[in-house]
């Protein structure tokens, strides 16, 4: 039986609502149980420079399960079959796919997600047939494929890649997208211009084609200006950037 977190998530998406994730980078199911049960739409695990495994990648989405209340959400480490069957199995939504170039790679991405005669996933959901479902046509209905737009060939073939059949979204990857596009590094104030036109073309394409556009962002309020520009579904900052942050702050106010 599909749980109903993740048909609830996936007719969100579909239906280009607006929600609202969070990033984990490490490896510590406690502490993402914790972040899911805030109220966040999703938990999306990095799996491909996070310093997550595949027992955590398991153990993580085991905790966000856990919480009832989000969706759980993997960046796989690249576009193939076994990266990608392997976090579905192992219990995600919905997958997010980086370095994709062109519509083929993204037709790829989606066959990879899929069980026969619509892909070629191979049969063994493990623990994702305790929450996404163990029949084949209602874990397709369910999963979900978001491609990243991330290098200039991801760009420039934006609209085709959003055209793909069964691609659920696209996904910013803002920090290689900056460098694609000329930036000397993420963020870089010389190439904003150029970089806010790349993300009116992706949330544009997105809409022409009629699926989720979403991006990746440092805070709160990035996020909230986003979704408010068009974007359907906005990822915030990562456990490890706000450990970090917060244990810092604390840190000067004790010392001053």
């Amino acid at each position: 039986m599909t749980s109903a977190v993740a048909t609830e998530f996936a007719r969100k998406i579909r239906d280009r609502e607006p929600a609202v994730g969070y990033w984990v980078v490490l490896d510590s199911p406690v502490s993402t149980e914790r972040i899911a049960r805030l109220g966040y739409d999703y938990v999306a695990l990095d799996a491909q420079h996070g310093l997550i495994g595949y027992n955590g990648m398991l153990t993580g989405l085991m905790a966000i399960d856990a919480s009832g209340q989000a969706a759980g959400v993997v960046r796989v480490e690249a576009n193939n079959a076994t990266a990608i069957g392997k976090a579905l199995d192992a219990g995600a939504v919905a997958v997010i796919v980086p370095l994709v170039n062109d519509a083929q790679d993204a037709a790829d991405a989606v066959k990879y997600a899929k069980y026969p005669p619509h892909g070629i996933r191979s049969y063994g959901p493990m623990r994702s047939a305790l929450r996404v479902g163990p029949v084949p046509a209602e874990s397709d209905a369910t999963t979900m494929v978001f491609a990243m737009i991330e290098t200039p060939g991801g760009l420039e073939n934006v609209e085709e890649i959003a055209a793909v059949e069964g691609l659920d979204g696209l996904y910013v990857g803002p920090s290689d997208l900056a460098l694609a596009i000329g930036a000397a590094f993420p963020g870089d104030p010389a190439i904003k211009d150029e970089f806010e036109a790349a993300l009116k073309r992706v949330s544009a394409a997105a809409a022409q084609a009629g699926i989720a556009a979403g991006i990746h962002n440092a805070n709160g309020d990035l996020a909230q200006q986003r979704l408010g520009e068009g974007y359907t579904f906005a990822t915030v900052a990562s456990d490890l950037t706000h450990l970090e942050a917060t244990a810092a702050a604390h840190l000067q106010q004790a010392r001053s």
